[in-house]
């Protein structure tokens, strides 16, 4: 039977402050995580070779017949159904990215210990290029076409619930699909620019607006007049209100109130507070910088528009104001007026003032309540994350 598994590159660390507390696969672009994408595909369950420091949450399944897949890698029907011919001792690989390969139990015990194996046959992908992710900008450059992928996917084969004759639908209604449960009234969706996908018993409340492609996730709630452009993301359970554009929220993170966030990534157990904005666009229409992990200075982006980045566990306070390019480490807390520095390291306690280290207790406390609210239990493997990230973490942060 085959065993399928995901493995992280050595493009995780330039995927923080996301990859701090899960897998590259288990990333969301589109309207699912990239696991999920290729568990469809394959139609079969997977786990995870990560970093050590996940090891706890994300454990890794062993078999006789394992086909590792690179976590930063989107499926695509075609590669899907080639990653699937590899037998034991085969790999594919394009421009010197290691696509997928298969190994035997030994080899892949061997893998796993650190040792050596014997050596794997490469063949070269011919066809399309490889989309991958290298970077958190991927992720809402890539989402539009990944909510499309993902959208028919999803969709083949199956019908649509009916929707209340309440909405107003502009386009064609192939464009429309709605999992059972999902309540929507008196909302205007313009599905001629892209389809629009909503999740089981997901709420959408009156008034709001969606252009597609969008996605609206299992159990997540629009809160009224929610302005919502294309190739955005809504995970689920998130809370969304205000306007959001080109922005993927990976799951219960709560934005329930007006303000603007565009082309961003939202991690997990999020919130962002009533009429806090975070710029997309400099003032001068510049190149935007960003704060990169790996070479510990920012970075040119060769992008025009590029908003939040923020790590799971994090909050912004009311009225905040983020500047463009503003990334948002793991278990921040981020409050008070002016804009405050554009990287904000994890475990920071703050704003344009300044920052202090958010102590680990206390912000073990939060996230134990915020997590309670969605019945959600803080487990000892989460605990032990939270105190590895506070210590990865600990350079960054001021004396």
């Amino acid at each position: 039977m085959l065993n399928l598994v995901f493995f992280d590159s050595d493009v995780r660390p330039h995927l923080l402050p996301l990859t701090y507390s899960r897998p590259v696969g288990d990333l969301r672009c589109g309207i699912l995580t990239i696991r999920e994408k290729w568990e469809h595909h394959l139609g079969v369950s997977g786990s995870f070779l990560t970093d050590d420091s996940l090891r706890e949450l994300y454990p890794v399944e062993q078999g006789e017949h394992n086909l590792l897949i690179n976590g930063a890698v989107l499926p695509t029907p075609a590669l899907a159904e080639q990653v699937r011919q590899l037998v034991p001792g085969e790999a594919f690989q394009q421009n010197g990215l290691l696509v997928a390969t298969c190994l035997n139990g030994d080899a892949l015990e061997a893998l796993i210990e650190g040792d050596e194996f014997d050596n794997i046959e490469a063949f070269e992908l011919e066809g399309e290029p490889v989309r991958h992710l290298t970077r958190p900008a991927d992720i809402f450059t890539f989402n539009g076409e990944e909510i499309r992928r993902d959208f028919a996917l999803l969709i083949e084969g199956r019908t649509s619930a009916t929707p209340s004759t309440s909405n107003t639908f502009i386009g064609d209604q192939s464009n429309l699909f709605l999992e059972e449960g999902v309540t929507m009234e008196a909302c205007t969706l313009n599905l001629t620019t892209g389809p629009v996908y909503i999740g089981h018993d997901a709420v959408v409340l009156e008034g709001c607006l969606l252009r597609g492609p969008i996605s609206v996730g299992e159990g997540a709630a629009l809160k009224m007049g929610a302005k919502v452009y294309s190739n955005t993301t809504i995970g689920p359970k998130c809370k969304v209100g205000g306007e959001v554009n080109n922005v993927v929220f990976h799951s219960n993170s709560n934005k329930g109130h007006d303000g603007f966030l565009g082309n961003a990534v939202i991690g997990q157990w999020c919130n962002i507070g009533a009429d806090t904005n975070a710029s997309n666009l400099k003032n001068d229409y510049g190149e935007v910088r960003v704060w990169d992990y790996v070479s510990e200075r920012f970075a040119k982006t060769g992008l025009q528009f590029h908003g939040l980045v923020m790590g799971d566990h994090s909050k912004l306070a009311i009225n905040c104001m983020m500047n463009t390019g503003t990334v948002v480490g793991f278990s921040a807390n981020v409050f008070g007026e002016g804009f405050p520095r554009t990287f904000i390291p994890s475990f920071s306690w703050g704003g344009a003032g300044g920052f202090r280290t958010y102590r680990l207790d206390k912000a073990l406390a939060t996230a134990e309540r915020v997590m309670a609210r969605r019945e959600r239990q803080l487990s000892d493997e989460d605990r032990d994350l939270f105190a590895r990230v506070f210590d990865a973490s600990e350079k960054y942060r001021p004396e």
